[in-house]
């Protein structure tokens, strides 16, 4: 059965549990379900379905059994696996401190997005269908990766590090 990793928008330990989460998705018929730390990963089996239709299908399964729901990106574990292989940070000089960060959207952009420079230490590196790849050092306090990301690729996205990717695709 194929398995799948649900990326959930704004879920953190103040407005989710993870038992409650992972209840919620066995109660809408998912197998062998798995949370990935506690900020909204949820691995899980799903014999059909496209990733359009499972992320349909787990908010409306949060809205009917938690009362409220989290937006939803769904990517399968061998779509994962051929990511993390790939590695497309590799291509690039990243600055030992910085994070590696993917960014999901549900679906690839229709019209291609000219990649900013670097803007307050945060490089956007690529873009691959509905994946971006993004480096950045931390800064106490400035949150211009994610103002950088809603600005280029609007709200309805999530961000995971690439550990976490590693970690969900694992799972």
């Amino acid at each position: 059965m194929p398995r799948h990793v649900a990326f959930l928008r704004g879920v953190s330990p103040l407005n989710a549990k993870m038992p409650e989460l992972k209840r919620c998705f066995e109660q809408a018929g998912f197998d062998n379900v798995k949370t990935v730390l506690a900020s909204g990963n949820v691995v899980f089996d799903a014999r059909a379905g496209s990733e359009r239709t499972l992320a349909a299908r787990i908010e409306a399964a949060m809205a009917q059994h938690l009362g409220r729901r989290f937006y939803t990106i769904v990517r399968s574990t061998h779509a994962l696996d051929a990511l993390i292989a790939a590695d497309p940070y590799a291509a690039f000089r990243v600055p030992p401190a910085a994070k590696r960060v993917v960014t999901f959207l549900r679906e690839p952009r229709k019209e291609r997005v000219a990649l900013p420079p670097e803007i307050e230490g945060v490089r956007m590196l690529a873009v691959a269908g509905a994946d971006i790849f993004t480096v950045y050092v931390p800064q106490p306090g400035n949150p211009a990766f994610m103002r950088l990301i809603e600005k280029t690729f609007g709200a309805d996205v999530t961000t995971r590090t690439w550990d976490t990717v590693k970690k969900c695709a694992a799972a």
